[in-house]
This record gives structure tokens, C-alpha cells and sequence, in this order.
């Protein structure tokens, strides 16, 4: 099963991932955890960019869109066919809500049309206040992305990028991520696997 994980910075993804990961572990499951920008020689590339570089936006979703190929291909497609459960910390949706800003959904969405749907979408859903809050609590070097306004319109934009996906009959699990980590873990979990 490939599972990405999405929403906007400080909604809790890496933390929710890395519960998702030890609750399956616990239950047997290999798992790959991974995450885009990937690991990968273009990955370390925009992740250099997004503390501050100069690559134009035109270039920034090509970028985006190479390093995809390159994940699916090295990362997750062969941890399919090992029979892991894949949890990606960012995947397709991202690069429509964070790209289209300036390019665009349409050109975004054709960087991206050739690759494959995860399984499903975990997209954990907080008000941008409350992510910039939690961005802040943290501390370290902030992205060009994590400012009020910029929260704000990326928020509207995975809206349109979720009725779009939602559109072409991807699984978009909503989930509410208020709450302690273990709380959140718990609404991820049952959203997954009901019951």
C-alpha cells in the first residue's frame, strides 16, 4: 500500500508518519518511510533551493516533477514490490497546492499527470494559525512557505487540488490534526483501516 501524507507546514506530517510507522512495524508490516523532496540527488537540490536559492518557479515545479520520477522509481515502486506499505511525507497533492501558485494547477498538474495515485492521501487538516504556531514552536531555519500568508493561500489551493484528485476518484482521507499526536495517530489509523 502506498500512503502519502500531506497538508499544510506544521500539521503535524512527519509526526503522524513516523506513529504510522512504528504502529505497523509493532504489527509485523515492513514499511518504507520516505518523503519528498526525496533523498535523492534532485531532492538535496530543491531542498537547498527552498532555504534560499535562486532556481525560478518555472524551473522549481520542473524540479519537482523530476524528483518524483526519480523517488517512484528508486524508492517506492521497488518497496511496493517487496510488499512494504509505503508512507511518504509529501507526494503529488503537495506540488499542486505549493507550485500552482505561480504556475498555475493546469501546468502543475501536467508535470505530474504520468505518475501514479497513492492508495490513499492522508491529508490532515489545521487551520494555518495553528501550523504557523507549531512551525514557530519548533524553531530552526523557516521556508520561504511557511509565513501566515503564504499558509493561507496554500491552504486554498490544496482545496482545489483535492476537488481535482478527488475528481478523478483518488481516496482523500480528511482528518482533523487538533490534538495531542496520539489523538491524531488514532483519527489516522481508523481512517486507513476501519473497523
Amino acid at each position: 500500500m502506498f500512503i502519502a501524507f500531506e497538508g499544510l507546514d506544521g500539521s503535524g506530517g512527519t509526526t503522524q508518519i513516523g506513529l504510522m510507522e512504528a504502529a505497523l512495524r509493532r504489527a509485523g508490516r515492513g514499511v518504507c518511510r520516505t518523503r519528498e523532496p526525496s533523498d535523492g540527488p534532485v531532492g538535496k537540490l530543491i531542498r537547498a533551493e527552498l532555504a534560499g536559492g535562486v532556481v525560478g518557479d518555472a524551473v522549481f515545479g520542473m524540479l519537482f516533477a523530476a524528483d518524483r520520477r526519480d523517488h517512484l522509481d528508486r524508492v517506492v515502486l521497488p518497496a511496493l514490490a517487496r510488499g512494504e506499505v509505503v508512507l511518504t511525507d509529501r507526494y503529488f497533492l503537495s506540488s499542486l497546492a505549493y507550485q500552482s501558485q505561480s504556475l498555475g494547477l493546469d501546468r502543475v498538474w501536467s508535470f505530474n499527470a504520468e505518475f501514479p495515485a497513492a492508495d490513499a492521501v492522508v491529508m490532515l487538516d489545521l487551520p494555518p494559525a495553528e501550523c504557523l504556531r507549531r512551525v514557530e514552536a519548533r524553531g530552526g531555519v523557516r521556508d520561504r512557505f511557511e509565513t501566515m500568508d503564504q499558509l493561507v493561500r496554500i491552504g486554498s489551493a490544496y482545496e482545489a487540488a483535492i476537488a481535482r484528485c478527488g475528481a478523478r476518484g483518488d481516496r482523500i482521507l480528511r482528518i482533523d490534526a487538533s490534538g495531542s499526536p496520539d489523538e491524531v495517530h488514532a483519527r489516522v489509523w481508523s481512517a486507513l483501516w476501519p473497523a
